[in-house]
């Protein structure tokens, strides 16, 4: 049995996951068979009392299941066998009449996380390298190994939905708390420790734990009508964050009530049902391949030629400054902090203190672990131990001339083969690269905000990058924990290329009379985080106005200048969230209340009149101006290819991720249709919407981006 290895031990049978040729565990048809035969190995032999379910591998238990097998399942029923085979495996590992102890070091997710709950006893090490969750959620789909039924019934129905609805992960505090784990171990003890549960379990059986629930909790859970009541607002809750542009959040709560109202076995045949589903649906589909090629950029591919960066310089302390340090010494990396000012020095280093505390208080970290990181951090005013740093990355203001004053200042401080990166969103590389003595070495790196939330890292390169620096940059993103995808240089690059247009349309929808709330309510109803108009207010209005400037020469074939609109908006003193006055008025920091519509701006548009324009038409327009911009870049060689465009702009920009990506989407709707929307927009509305030469010739040939 190549997945599993039996071992005897003081008549505790030590079952061994070890899937041959991979770095971790997952659950497939082929090993539930496997499992299933070591049980029956098991049982006939009576000197075996006690099952220990222990991992081989370094810091996995079970990472899910074999996602790879859901792209392979075409026919209406594939899943829901699985399911239900995984059902039989798990009910068998719970009813077995010896005790069963999970004994977890690293990942137990999804098909994992439902192995373990169908165990006895659960312990696991207190490493941080020990997550559970089932995140089904995130691939569109639902835990089809019994999780929809088994969490419920350990951790209470409210706990099991917020869990199961977010996808969200535990650490094993966390987890030993809600009552998912029953004991924690130091890594080193794990296997003694499982050992000893589980000759106590054979000494003295224990009954199967019920939810540690407060009294309100109880109370609601305990009758059907406060369960009614959960569900209702579960669904509730589920529809306005999805707009129902996801099915599996209903699915899940379909499933628990099933089970919880009707027995188990109903909720198994509407989870299995329901799970086969799921696995035929297009938003799953898509987000599986997403998940695939998120999976496949923590790989570098010219790892070989990386230099190790062991200490990293970071110019500019400010948010994204403070962000870029944070992912850093959590990762590792010993980081200097500089800032010309002494107090946002301080103040970076207190953003950071206090995230570290919160993961804290969160019982995700301990003490001595936040005290460990924040040891990797220096923070200066000055450049004195820059002249050891491999990397240096600039978070100074979007201004060229500044940009080129800290790459001056920074040469005279750095050794010849340390790299110097500007975080920066617009400038292209070669023009800040002007400034310095060696070009060659000066890289963009474009982090998002916040950095320590936003998955995406885009290393831009110029033609005289050496391999060896994109590689080191590309080395360094992925252990800050980031998506790294390679674009080439341009006003824009890539993410902030595509955006641009997007919000150019939004300005010409409120210039025709849209309302900014109607705009705003579409794009997310399409599938968007946040509408166009609301994020031109996150990102600040002058920032807006200045790439608006970058970008101009770039796009004014196209009938997209620099809207001065966005100037004269700035100049009278509506800047956006950070003054609290943009297209929306905000609430003072830690007051109570809703952003309200800024009637005010709409004097630059024309007067506060407004007319409404179908929904359908502003997705439209939003939508495909964005996705063939991407395809420009695509057929100018800034990106090198649709998958990369698709990441850079589901997790830079929030493009529909159950869509897949502009590209993704593109060959769902067509090419060929796509290209005739746009030729239509363009001669209702102005060249911008003429499709790329590429996009029409693909449509022409009756070509997809990414073919069958």
């Amino acid at each position: 049995m190549s997945y599993l290895r039996l071992e005897q031990s003081d008549h505790i049978g030590i079952i061994w996951l070890d899937q041959p040729d991979s770095e971790i565990n997952t659950i497939s048809i082929e090993n539930l068979d496997t499992i299933d035969k070591v049980f029956d190995e098991i049982e006939l032999n009576d000197s075996i009392r006690g099952v220990v379910l222990i991992s081989a591998k370094k810091d996995n238990f079970i990472a899910g299941a074999d996602i790879d097998a859901f792209l392979r399942m075409h026919s209406a029923g594939e899943a829901e066998r699985l399911s239900r085979e995984g059902h039989a495996l798990l009910d068998r590992i719970e009813k077995f009449p010896r005790p069963v102890v999970a004994a977890i070091h690293g990942a137990a997710l999804g098909g994992g996380c439902e192995v373990i709950l169908a165990c006895h006893y659960r312990i696991a090490s207190d490493s941080d390298k020990t997550v559970f969750g089932l995140p089904e959620v995130k691939l569109g789909l639902l835990p089809g190994g019994g999780g929809t039924q088994r969490l419920p019934e350990l951790l209470g129905i409210q706990r099991a939905l917020d869990l199961m609805l977010t996808g969200k992960r535990l650490y094993p505090r966390q987890a030993k708390r809600l009552g998912l784990v029953d004991e924690l171990i130091h890594p080193y003890g794990l296997l003694q420790a499982a050992k000893q549960a589980c000759n106590e379990l054979i000494d003295k059986p224990q009954k199967r734990r019920k939810p540690k629930l407060t009294f309100a909790g109880k109370i609601l859970e305990s009758n059907p009508i406060g369960r009614n009541i959960i569900y209702r607002k579960a669904r509730k809750m589920a529809q306005q964050q999805t707009r129902g542009n996801y099915p599996a959040p209903a699915a899940i709560i379909d499933c628990v009530e099933a089970g919880r109202e009707h027995g188990r076995s109903s909720g198994y045949a509407t989870e299995a049902r329901l799970f086969d589903k799921l696995v035929q649906s297009p938003q799953s589909r898509q987000l599986v391949r997403l998940f695939f090629a998120m999976n496949a950029r923590k790989k570098n591919p010219l790892h070989k030629k990386a230099r190790p960066v062991r200490h990293l310089g970071i110019v500019g302390a400010g948010l994204m400054g403070a962000g870029i340090a944070s992912v850093s010494v959590k990762n590792g990396i010993t980081t200097l902090l500089r800032d010309i000012d002494g107090e946002a020095v301080a103040a970076g280093e207190r953003s950071i203190w206090h995230e570290l505390e919160r993961r804290v208080r969160h019982k995700i970290i301990s003490p001595f672990e936040r005290d460990r990181i924040f040891s990797n951090l220096t923070g200066t005013t000055d450049l004195h131990g820059f002249d050891k740093t491999d990397l240096v990355i600039e978070a100074v203001y979007e201004e060229l001339d500044l940009k080129h004053k800290v790459v001056q200042e920074l040469e005279t401080a750095l050794r010849e083969d340390c790299i110097l990166a500007s975080n920066t969103s617009s400038l292209p590389i070669a023009e800040i690269a002007k400034a310095a003595k060696h070009p060659e070495r000066v890289i963009g790196m474009h982090y998002f905000s916040p950095v320590q939330r936003m998955p995406l890292l885009e290393v831009i390169v110029t033609p005289k990058t050496p391999e060896w620096a994109r590689a080191t940059a590309i080395e360094t993103g992925i252990r800050q924990g980031k998506t790294v995808i390679v674009v080439n240089d341009g006003p824009g690059f890539y993410t902030t290329r595509i955006l641009a247009p997007l919000m150019n349309e939004a300005l010409e929808l409120l210039k025709q009379g849209a309302d900014m709330r109607e705009i705003d309510e579409a794009v997310m109803q399409f599938g968007f985080p946040v509408g166009p108009i609301t994020l031109m207010d996150e990102v600040g209005l002058d920032v807006g106005a200045h790439v608006s400037e970058v970008m101009a020469p770039l796009f004014s074939a196209r009938g997209i200048g620099a809207d001065p609109l966005l100037q004269k908006i700035t100049a009278a003193g509506f800047k956006g969230r950070k003054n609290r006055s943009g297209f929306y008025r905000y609430p003072r920091p830690g007051k109570n209340g809703k952003k309200q519509v800024n009637f005010e701006i709409y004097r630059f548009f024309g007067g506060p009149a407004r007319k409404p324009v179908p929904q359908e038409d502003i997705q439209q327009r939003i939508a495909l101006i964005m996705a063939n911009e991407a395809v420009y870049c695509l057929q100018e060689k800034i990106i090198n290819s649709p998958e990369d465009g698709d990441l850079g702009a589901v997790l830079g920009l929030g493009f529909p991720p159950f869509l897949g990506g502009p590209f993704r989407w593109l060959d769902q709707i067509g090419t060929a249709q796509a290209s005739g929307l746009l030729e239509e927009l363009a001669k209702q509305l102005g060249p911008r919407f003429t499709p790329a030469p590429l996009l029409h010739d693909m449509a022409r040939a009756g070509k997809a981006f990414y073919p069958a």
